[in-house]
C-alpha cells in the first residue's frame, strides 16, 4: 500500500511530537517540514533523520504535493493554512482550534465535505485512555453533573515567550478551553445554553487588549454545569493548577496527577497536560447509619501513553480515517461546537454579560 505522503507545518511542541509520529508510522512518508525559524526545522529534521525543510508554506505545499497536511502553527494562521490546504486536494489535521471565528471553522469543514478531503482537529484527549475512563465514569453520576476544571500554567524563560506569543491572537481559555469543554460536553451529552466569563490582565507584557486569565462558566439544558480556568505566566501559582473533578448525585470522580508538582518544568510542563496518574472515584451511597456504604476507589492510570504517545494514537486515527474514508462529520460538528463555546466565553467576558447560544 501507498504511504501517505504528509508535510508537517510548524516545528514546536505539538508539530515535534506530530512529526516523530508521523515518521515511526508505516502508513505515512514524512515529506516536508515548514516553520517560519531555520533552527527548528532543521533540528527537527535532524532528529528524525532527515526531510526536506522550507521556510515558505506555499512553496512547500508546490513542491512536495503531499497528500496530507498537518498544521501545528499558532491559531491565527490555522484558517488560511487548512484553506490553502484543502484547495490543493490534501487531507488535513489541524491542531485546535480550528479557526479564530465560528464562521471560519464552519467554512472549513464545508469545504473538506465538498472537495472529499478529511479533516481532523487535534483534541488529544479524546484518544488519552486515561480521559476517556474519566468521561465514562461520569457518565455513571446521574444528572445533573458539577464539572470543575483548570490547566494554570506558572511559565518564565522560552514557555512565557510562547505564551505570550500565543496571546498576540488568543486568550487562554479559548486556547485550551476547546479542549475541557469538549469533555464536558462528551459527559453531559446535553446542550449548552448560556456561558459566561471573568477575567483578568495581569501583566503589561501583553499586546492591547489581552488578558492572561480567566474562567467560563457553561450552563446546560440538563441543569449541568461546568467551569474551566486558565491563566499563563510568571505570577501564577503553582498551587491548585491542576483541577480535573466531577460531581453528579451519585458521587464523584476526579483525576489525581500525584507526580504534577514533582516536575522541574512545573505547570508549565507540556507533558504535565496529559498526564493523569489516577482516578479516584467516589460514591455518595450510604447505609442505615448514614455513613458512605463504599470505601472511595483510585484507579491507577500510570500505564498512559505519554504526549508523544498520544501524538501518535492521534495520527493512528487520522490514518484510519483517510484509509478507511471514515465519516468524520461527528468529530467536526463537536469542534465546531467546542469552538463556539469558547469564542461565545471570550465575547462574554469582554462584553460583561453572558451570552445565550441559542
Amino acid at each position: 500500500m501507498a504511504k501517505l505522503r504528509v508535510l508537517v507545518v510548524g516545528c514546536g511542541n505539538m508539530g515535534t511530537s506530530h512529526a516523530r509520529a508521523y515518521r515511526s508510522l508505516d502508513e505515512f512518508e514524512l515529506v516536508g517540514l515548514v516553520s517560519r525559524g531555520p533552527q527548528s526545522r532543521e533540528r527537527l529534521a535532524a532528529e528524525l533523520g532527515g526531510a526536506p525543510t522550507f521556510g515558505d508554506f506555499a512553496a512547500a505545499l508546490r513542491e512536495t504535493a503531499p497528500d496530507c497536511v498537518s498544521i501545528n502553527t499558532y491559531p491565527d494562521t490555522h484558517f488560511a493554512l487548512c484553506r490553502q490546504s484543502l484547495s490543493a486536494g490534501a487531507h488535513v489535521f489541524a491542531e485546535k482550534p480550528l479557526a479564530n471565528t465560528v464562521a471560519q471553522a464552519e467554512e472549513l469543514v464545508a469545504m473538506a465535505r465538498e472537495r472529499g478531503r478529511k479533516l481532523m482537529v487535534g483534541y488529544i484527549l479524546r484518544v488519552h485512555p486515561a480521559w476517556q475512563r474519566f468521561i465514562e465514569q461520569a457518565r455513571t453520576l446521574g444528572k445533573p453533573l458539577v464539572m470543575r476544571m483548570n490547566l494554570n500554567q506558572q511559565s518564565r524563560g522560552k514557555d512565557w515567550e510562547t505564551h505570550k506569543a500565543l496571546m498576540n491572537s488568543i486568550s487562554p481559555i479559548v486556547d485550551c478551553g476547546v479542549h475541557y469543554v469538549d469533555v464536558m460536553c462528551q459527559m453531559t451529552g446535553a446542550r449548552p445554553l448560556r456561558v459566561s466569563a471573568i477575567g483578568a490582565r495581569l501583566s503589561d507584557e501583553l499586546v492591547p487588549e489581552m488578558y492572561n486569565y480567566g474562567q467560563l462558566q457553561v450552563t446546560f439544558d440538563d441543569g449541568s454545569v461546568g467551569w474551566y480556568e486558565a491563566g499563563w505566566g510568571p505570577m501564577m501559582s503553582e498551587v491548585a493548577f491542576f483541577v480535573k473533578d466531577v460531581v453528579g448525585p451519585r458521587g464523584c470522580v476526579s483525576i489525581v496527577d500525584q507526580s504534577a508538582g514533582e516536575r522541574a518544568a512545573g505547570s508549565a510542563d507540556v507533558a504535565s497536560h496529559t498526564a493523569t496518574s489516577s482516578l479516584r472515584v467516589h460514591w455518595a451511597e450510604r447505609d442505615a447509619a448514614g455513613m458512605f456504604a463504599r470505601a472511595d476507589q483510585v484507579i491507577d492510570t500510570g500505564d498512559e501513553p505519554d504526549h508523544d504517545g498520544l501524538c501518535r494514537l492521534e495520527q493512528q486515527r487520522f490514518a484510519r480515517a483517510i484509509l478507511g474514508d471514515e465519516d468524520l462529520t461527528e468529530h467536526l460538528r463537536d469542534a465546531v461546537n467546542a469552538t463556539r463555546i469558547v469564542l461565545a466565553a471570550d465575547e462574554a467576558f469582554r462584553s460583561g454579560r453572558t451570552v445565550e447560544l441559542g
